[in-house]
């Protein structure tokens, strides 16, 4: 296939010195004609070797001896035909459907010459075949292509190679199909209104092959994501210990073979039940020997509320006490003595017990000069929907500066 050998008796002329050899080419023109090809310099000489040659191509040789005086006739046209090249392997199979991987299958080649194989692969974008692997051994007869794209097309042809370096015609091209990835996830849901927790939700993946399901979690939209559980049902609750808290989810199905569907493009915000607003303190006074603040419902969510007394009495360290289940909108300090500040802040309770941020922190001081003297209270109307708390004697609260109230 890729040499044509000669022999011939041996030259006894002493004349004789050497043997030029005419070879016929096919020329730019595509004609042919014998020309000079190469000389052998000893007439000693009975072997030729020409390993410039194609397989399965006709060529024509010529010689003639040469002496120092001139040159011999030339011998007979000799015509070479040589082999074709080997055929590939006779059977070659492809297994298609696997998950980013290809797996090439043949019969081992009948010629015992054959020592490797060559793998090519090209895909439906490519205009030429790429150079895939060597495949050392005439018996070897498998091949996997890993790290391949998911639902893509992959074609795949294998060539052998002889001990002498003769690479046979291909075999014919096998396709082949990667595994697809699991149908995305939909109606992904997520509660913004429940206390302490926020309930997931979405559809029930029908992927035959269906393992689990990844949830991820961020507190960003577009990055940050980590996968918090996996999961066998399609509901899952993240229980959070934090009011209004929000967060970004993202689902995804991952089948037996852990190929994961896409989830990059959709993700559902949640959050927690928010605290209720803080109440609106409208008034606070001192009336008689008692301390009346009054405040207004901003959130229909609150149910009740509590007031932290703080009290300060001349150089003691301030004390504060709450009064909780508060469920009007008053609340009377019969408590106070001379020498002392007192201070308020009113907070909202919903029916989860989630307390609001405290109101505007209102102050009172009583001067050292005043007499706090004990006499029948006055009776006050109460507003509707208020209830009257009663301080306890002897609390001692303590007072910030937000808002004086002194000269009340």
């Amino acid at each position: 296939m890729k040499s044509v050998a000669f022999e011939w008796n041996s030259i006894t002329d002493p004349k004789v010195q050497g043997i030029y050899i005419y070879k016929k080419t096919l020329n730019a023109e595509g004609t042919s004609e014998l020309v000079y090809y190469t000389t052998i310099q000893s007439r000693f000489s009975t072997h030729y070797v020409d390993t410039a040659v194609k397989p399965d191509t006709r060529y024509t040789y010529t010689f003639k001896t040469f002496s120092a005086i001139g040159e011999g006739r030339a011998s007979r046209e000799i015509v070479v035909n040589t082999l074709p090249v080997i055929e590939s392997v006779s059977w070659i199979h492809s297994i298609t459907g696997m998950p980013r991987v290809a797996k090439i299958i043949w019969r081992p080649h009948s010629n015992q010459k054959v020592k490797a194989y060559v793998m090519e692969r090209k895909t439906l974008e490519d205009e030429k075949w790429e150079k895939l692997d060597t495949i050392t051994g005439r018996l070897n007869a498998e091949y996997i292509d890993e790290e391949l794209n998911d639902n893509f097309v992959y074609m795949y042809r294998l060539r052998a190679i002889t001990y002498d370096g003769i690479t046979s015609t291909p075999s014919v091209i096998v396709k082949v199909v990667t595994k697809a990835l699991p149908n995305p996830i939909t109606n992904l849901s997520a509660t913004t209104s429940i206390a302490n927790k926020i309930n997931l939700n979405w559809d029930e993946s029908l992927q035959e092959d269906f393992a689990l399901y990844y949830l991820y979690r961020s507190k960003e939209i577009n990055s940050g994501y980590e996968v918090i559980a996996k999961l066998h049902n399609n509901t899952f609750v993240d229980k959070i210990e934090a009011n209004g808290k929000t967060y970004f989810y993202r689902v995804s199905a991952v089948d037996k073979d852990t190929l994961e569907s896409e989830h990059s493009k959709k993700s559902i915000q949640g959050m927690t039940l928010s605290a209720p607003e803080a109440p609106s303190i409208v008034k606070a006074k001192r009336v008689g020997n008692n301390i009346e603040i009054h405040w207004s419902k901003t959130d229909p969510r609150s149910v009740s509320y509590s007031v932290i007394r703080s009290h300060k009495k001349g150089w003691f360290d301030e004390v504060s006490e709450e009064f909780t289940q508060i469920k009007g909108t008053q609340f009377i300090d019969k408590n106070v003595e001379a020498d002392s500040t007192y201070s308020y802040v009113v907070y909202s309770v919903d029916i989860n017990g989630i307390k609001s941020d405290e109101s505007v922190r209102v102050k009172i001081v009583i001067p050292e000069s005043d007499e706090i003297i004990q006499t029948k209270s006055e009776t006050i109307e109460e507003e509707p929907k208020t209830q009257t708390i009663e301080a306890k004697k002897d609390t001692i609260v303590t007072a910030s500066e937000d808002l004086d109230l002194s000269s009340l």
